[in-house]
């Protein structure tokens, strides 16, 4: 069953440089189209599902104008939510307004996911975005206001910050008490600005210490590390990215998205304009069991719980330990096992990618 969907809104005011996400600089008749052709899409494929969580990520959704937004939640009325449902919306905090605050809580958005990456002005340029402390915490107050579940961004190992820069940024989270913190290490990827720019990433030694300078400070004020960049106060985690880290099956609709349905993976078109023209699905591929099991523990691995081996037997009918050679790995101290679950040790979350290939050269059934 599907109990989640993700819409893609690829639109910003100002495009970060090192940003690799689909997205456009904003355009109102464009934008409009765009939305036209979201409808289009969502009518065809969505089947009347009653789902838990709906998340609108971007570019940035918020970037939209008032026109275009309410375009944008009456074309949402098709998608029927469960009572307790978590809907999740992103925001720049430049367009936070009390307005745009009320119109989202009218249309159902219950939580909140503000891109603030850092209060440091030094990287102004660099990331090119605009950062302006006072109006950064004012706007997350007034978020906090009107939505009790919000959600902050938090960017560390930018180049040339130290570790007393990056606590200055946790510091002025933990003072604003958001419920939920998710972190991120620069990573330069293709093709964007840093990369054209040749602008390179921080040694490992760097971010491993600014890693675990995160998890030791938001730990101490009560903040649950849930999954490698993730963390919340209790009953806070995202419901939606749990979604993905569960290998459950998910909607994606516009252009950019990904989705999961039926055991099929798809990715639609980063093209806005072929996206406008209906050229949606530009990539799709039929899992077969090993791809699922191999998907399974890649994802499971991120979250600090780990696989549940119960339900790794309830989805394949195979138990985790006949399916992968794994515990000399157990034995080597890279992951730990108890009863119910297999995960990575926390002072070995920094490495985790690594942990997980080796995992995954486990297998050995044929």
């Amino acid at each position: 069953m599907i109990k989640s969907c993700y819409v893609h809104i690829p639109f910003c005011k100002k495009i970060c440089s090192y940003c690799d996400f689909c997205k456009n600089y904003y355009n109102e008749k464009t934008a409009s189209n765009y939305l036209d052709a979201l409808s289009r899409e969502i009518k065809k494929n969505y089947k009347n599902d009653l789902l838990n969580t709906l998340y609108i990520g971007g570019g940035t959704p918020s970037s939209l104008s008032f026109e275009n937004l309410k375009k944008l939640f009456k074309i949402l009325k098709i998608i029927r939510l469960n009572k307790d449902y978590e809907f999740t919306f992103e925001v720049n905090y430049e367009d936070i307004t009390e307005d745009l605050l009320l119109f989202l809580k009218e249309n159902k958005v219950n939580r909140l996911s503000i891109g603030i990456q850092t209060f440091n002005k030094k990287y102004k340029n660099i990331l090119n975005r605009s950062i302006n402390n006072k109006d950064m915490i004012n706007s997350i107050k007034l978020a906090k206001k009107h939505f009790d579940n919000v959600n902050v961004d938090l960017m560390y190992a930018l180049t040339g910050e130290s570790i007393e820069d990056l606590k200055k940024d946790l510091n002025k989270i933990i003072k604003l008490q958001v419920n939920h913190v998710s972190t991120y290490a620069l990573i330069i990827e293709e093709h964007t600005n840093l990369s054209i720019k040749k602008v390179k990433e921080v040694s490992d030694d760097v971010q491993n210490n600014m890693y675990y300078t995160i998890k030791k400070k938001l730990e101490k004020k009560g903040y649950n590390q849930y999954e490698l960049s993730n963390y919340s106060k209790k009953g806070y985690e995202s419901r939606h990215n749990i979604t993905y880290w569960k290998n459950n099956w998910y909607y994606g609709f516009g252009a950019g998205a990904s989705g999961f349905i039926s055991n099929k993976r798809y990715d639609n078109t980063k093209s806005v304009n072929n996206y406008i023209k209906g050229k949606t699905v530009s990539y799709e591929e039929l899992l077969d069991k090993l791809k699922l099991m191999k998907d399974e523990v890649m994802l499971n691995l991120r979250l600090t719980s780990g696989i549940n081996k119960a339900e790794f037997y309830n989805k394949y009918k195979v138990k985790l330990e006949d399916a992968f050679l794994y515990k000399p790995l157990v034995a080597k101290g890279f992951l730990c096992e108890n009863d119910e679950n297999l995960y990575i040790p926390n002072d070995k979350l920094f490495v985790s990618n690594m942990i997980i290939i080796d995992m995954l050269d486990t297998y050995k059934l044929e």
